[in-house]
């Protein structure tokens, strides 16, 4: 068997904590969820992985701990060998709140941090006791699961909270001078999103060749060109859905997007809603109505 997967979701949508493991051993990329309203730490038991956030891809290595804070753009891929395992948990402010109290927005300070990846370093072995103890909860589910579930995480909360407090950010390895280059080219449709952002706009502007650049972004990144620079907007379009109340047209143009059914169609892809339906949740859930 390829894939082995064990999960839990706890609680409602508005204060749910999700803990998913995953053991593969063929080849893998994330192809969805590229964002999502979710907070995510994500925990390598063995194995290597690229992990590309926001406009950078990390390289993670067994016992390592990646958080992502919410709506960051986020894609993992495969490093050397395919075999890997890993956990993930997704969870929510509400339920932050709730196992967090007082200490809710301390114990995001790893979701802050400069560098996404904590490299626990001495503290290795207590991190990999905790989520290992999860995991045997997630598969034998004795009565009171849930409870030691919410239990261990917030201690690896808490340990995390922690050592992001003391330990200096890991440094970011440069990597070949394609990589470095192929972040900063995504830091570049970050801020211009708007722009024209072809891809023989980007080759000529950053002196590669159109083939050169399509595949080498996609062999660092995880993306395809039009994959990033399509959620970079979506993103981004949900941001002004929320915050403004411009119509759907013009946040379509102000995103970036210059048909407004090919802007519909890729929105309802990617945040798997319309756009007006996305601004009507988006409202309810902040107390505005409909």
């Amino acid at each position: 068997m390829s894939e082995i997967r064990e999960h839990v979701l706890i609680g409602s949508d508005g204060s749910s904590f999700f803990v998913e493991f995953i053991r593969r051993t063929e080849r893998f990329t994330m192809r969805e969820d590229h964002f999502h309203a979710q907070y995510e730490l994500y925990y390598l038991f063995s194995g290597e992985r690229n992990y590309f956030i926001r406009d950078r891809t990390y390289s993670v290595h067994a016992g390592d701990l990646v958080f992502i804070p919410k709506n960051e753009l986020h894609r993992t891929s495969e490093a050397s060998e395919p075999a890997h395992e890993r956990m993930v948990i997704n969870f929510t402010d509400d339920f932050l709140m709730a196992i967090g109290g007082e200490f809710a927005e301390w114990l995001l300070r790893p979701f802050r941090a400069a560098n996404p990846v904590l490299k626990p370093k001495a503290h290795a072995a207590t991190f990999e006791r905790l989520f290992t103890e999860m995991l045997d909860e997630m598969r034998e589910r004795p009565e009171g699961h849930e409870f030691r579930l919410r239990h261990l995480f917030a201690e690896v909360l808490l340990l995390s909270a922690r050592l992001s407090g003391v330990q200096q950010p890991a440094s970011v390895p440069a990597g070949s001078p394609g990589r470095e280059k192929m972040s900063e080219i995504a830091a570049y449709i970050r801020q211009h999103y708007a722009e024209d952002l072809s891809l023989g706009f980007l080759a000529e502007r950053f002196h590669f060749s159109p083939y050169y650049l399509s595949r080498t972004f996609k062999s660092v990144t995880g993306f395809s060109l039009t994959e990033y620079i399509q959620s970079v907007r979506v993103r981004q379009a949900q941001k002004l859905l929320k915050e403004t109340d411009w119509s759907v047209t013009d946040v379509a143009l102000r995103s970036g997007f210059d048909n407004f059914s090919h802007f519909g169609k890729v929105f309802k892809r990617i945040a798997r809603l319309t756009p007006r339906d996305y601004r009507k949740l988006a409202g309810k859930e902040n107390g505005r109505g409909s």
